[in-house]
């Protein structure tokens, strides 16, 4: 039998026995990461860096790390592929709609299973969408350009790493680099920092939630995805009390629900929605319409 990749390989295991698969990467050569996320379009449920070999000063850690993954991820269940572009009860796009102040910043915060469901947002916005995005992915810092490159295939908006001072743009991605916090400041300019990790992370999610709170208000959208833990769910809330829409994944769409499961718990959530139909609310709200959903 001829050898496979990461890719075929998750697919054909996907088609005949569907499990939790996690793919272990020893090199960040871009076509090498390129497979990685090409096995998360397949069904791979998360991915991690190879361990560093015997003698290794983090060796012991990262292998320790390496064991802890795979038996958490071992527990998940194995999500189905979404649709690309909807299902079910989408808004209804030819009907007459209320005008609404418009969203000009939406924030998505994702960790484990992350990857393929940002994908199938991204891929759903259109090149001309009024409204600014700003991403907190938890990845390792290694996979972070791949993962950049890997989404600039599949959707008509550019993305780039964002850079302290730069300014946003509509139509425009800015992915929280690797090591540092993402944060947006009233006027419209990003704003990195190398304080303190949150909830052990760092970008976190909740320090961008955080910084959209004060900045934005009701001007900015909060997207909380499927991950482990908490990171970002209290944040979604601060959102929320200061007049953003808020959305958090639901459940049966989650790797793991952890993180949107917490921000419906504490009231966090507007809306409750799977990836599917999220691009479609979000082009609704940054044009200044009524974000109805049923």
């Amino acid at each position: 039998m001829p050898r496979m990749n990461g890719f075929e390989a998750t697919r054909r295991i996907m088609e005949v026995h569907p499990i939790p698969i996690v793919i272990i990467s020893g090199s960040y050569e871009p076509t090498e990461v390129s497979t990685t996320f090409r096995a998360i379009e397949a069904g791979a449920v998360g991915f991690i860096p190879r361990p560093a070999g015997l003698g290794s000063p983090d060796g012991d850690a990262q292998a320790a790390g390496l064991a802890n993954t795979v038996k958490l991820m071992a527990e998940v269940k194995v999500v189905r592929r979404w649709p690309r572009h909807g299902a079910g009860a989408a808004p209804d796009q030819t009907s007459p709609a209320a005008q609404a102040a418009a969203v000009s910043l939406i924030a998505l915060g994702a960790s484990t299973g992350g990857p393929a469901v940002v994908q199938t947002i991204l891929s759903g916005l259109p090149a001309d969408l009024p409204a600014s995005v700003v991403l907190v992915q938890h990845i390792d810092g290694g996979f972070v350009e791949g993962f950049v490159t890997w989404l600039q295939s599949s959707t008509k908006l550019p993305i780039k790493l964002a850079g302290d001072g730069a300014r946003l743009a509509p139509g425009h991605v800015h992915v929280a680099p690797p090591g540092r916090h993402l944060g947006v400041t009233a006027s419209g300019t990003l704003a990195l920092s190398d304080g303190p990790p949150e909830h052990g992370m760092r970008p976190a999610v909740s320090y961008l939630f955080r910084s959209l709170a004060r900045s934005h208000g009701p001007r900015a959208a909060g997207v909380l995805l499927t991950g482990m833990g908490r990171d970002g769910a209290q944040e979604l809330k601060l959102m929320k009390d200061a007049g953003a829409v808020t959305i958090a994944q639901d459940e049966s769409s989650s790797v793991v629900h952890g993180m949107p499961g917490e921000a419906i718990r504490l009231g966090a959530a507007r809306y409750v929605l799977p990836p599917a139909l999220m691009a479609q609310i979000l082009v609704r709200l940054a044009t200044g319409q009524q974000e109805e959903l049923l």
